[in-house]
């Protein structure tokens, strides 16, 4: 698929347009897809692709998954929720995910950030090093 300006500006266009009060809303989104279906513009297939690339983006940006190598208490997992939600605003969904193969530590990915402050990501940077 090849992505020319005007195809950029028109996706970027809807996806603004897809907001309501500063979140997504499917209805919205559901309406502008169906208007742009029905005009059947010029490369409106590159548009649609386009758009839900940048939707899946965005959805990204709200979702954090945070592995933990055990499970976490629950003070310590709200106290981490709501400094996430701080940082990255209260529409933030957050799934917890124990995985073994960390050693110890936690490791947070939010749309393209990611903290990782596992002992295995340690141990692998120690063996780089050496």
């Amino acid at each position: 698929m090849k992505i020319n300006k005007e195809i950029r500006k028109l996706s970027r266009e809807m996806l603004r347009a897809s907001f309501t009060d500063g979140q997504l809303d499917p209805g919205r989104i559901a309406s502008l897809v169906d208007s742009l279906i029905a005009r059947r513009r010029r490369n409106y297939v590159d548009i649609l692709k386009n758009y839900r690339r940048l939707l899946r983006l965005e959805l990204d940006k709200r979702r954090a998954r945070i592995e933990t190598a055990s499970d976490v208490e629950s003070t310590i997992s709200s106290e981490l929720v709501a400094n996430l939600k701080r940082k990255y605003g209260g529409d933030l969904t957050t799934e917890f995910v124990v995985n073994p193969q960390l050693l110890g530590g936690l490791r947070i990915r939010v749309g393209n950030d990611v903290w990782d402050g596992t002992v295995r990501n340690r141990l692998e940077r120690l063996q780089q090093e050496l």
